[in-house]
């Protein structure tokens, strides 16, 4: 059985025997609200894939320390969503559930139909939202990962992230309702291939995002029968891909 989980960076240089400390608001939640006692079995992890176990050896109102059992890294294949800025908060929950489903990295995206702007202060506000809801998240999945997000793109600016990544091995796909080729036809050398599924706004990636990030190295893919809204179209392309890439075919921590 998973353990809960809680975010200490400290993890990251643990061992086994060690006692770890977790402290300030994180610490809190834990004792306070969800009221973990000592003795019981948990997990600190970094947020960048290091997990330490441990039974609870001592809490405080603001402090809780274990003793390290056991110290393991999760195997999260690199998975990137880029998200197109969506109304009424889609952006938004498609994050959460990528973020469940394994992402490791988001890149808002300013689409050229999205309704949607972050400008300004308010961009640094708005990321700073999604990196909140990203944290929760992973926590709530028990993930040692939390996923990275960008500062939001312009389409030249996806472009060339696009083109980097290609070059960088990584497999682009940008899901598109009058695409020919499923994305579950698609064949896979190496299951854990770094991979981006760029997802449009509501109102869809015109043809000019297409041909631009076509030209940079993406390839356009139709997830299914059916066109999903923003908030649902890129978790259920990590669901198909998991499920393709067998990369679900393993116990969790």
């Amino acid at each position: 059985m998973s353990a809960p989980v809680f975010l200490a960076p400290a993890a990251a240089f643990a061992a086994v025997g060690d006692v770890l400390e977790l402290d300030g608001d994180e610490a809190r939640h834990a004792v306070t609200v969800q009221r973990r006692r000592v003795g019981e079995v948990v997990d600190l992890v970094d947020g960048a894939g290091l997990r330490a176990r441990g039974p609870i050896v001592s809490t405080g109102d603001r402090s809780l320390a274990i003793r390290v059992e056991a110290v393991s890294r999760d195997d999260d294949p690199p998975l990137t969503l880029v998200q197109a800025l969506a109304k009424g908060g889609r952006d938004e929950q498609a994050l959460e559930a990528a973020t469940e489903l394994g992402a490791t990295r988001i890149v808002p995206w300013a689409a050229d139909r999205s309704i949607v702007q972050w400008r300004g202060a308010k961009a640094d506000k708005a990321r700073g939202q999604w990196e909140s809801l990203a944290r929760a998240a992973a926590k709530q999945s028990r993930r040692a990962t939390v996923p990275a997000v960008a500062p939001v793109a312009t389409t030249r600016q996806l472009a060339g992230l696009v083109r980097d990544a290609v070059a960088a091995g990584e497999r682009v796909l940008v899901l598109h309702e009058e695409s020919a080729a499923p994305l579950t036809a698609l064949t896979w050398d190496d299951a854990g291939q770094g991979v981006w599924c760029i997802v449009g706004p509501e109102g869809g990636i015109s043809d000019a995002e297409v041909a631009a990030l076509t030209e940079a190295g993406a390839e356009p893919v139709l997830l299914g029968p059916h066109v999903l809204r923003a908030s649902s179209a890129g978790p259920a392309a990590f669901a198909a891909l998991a499920a393709c890439r067998g990369t679900w075919n393993t116990l969790g921590a």
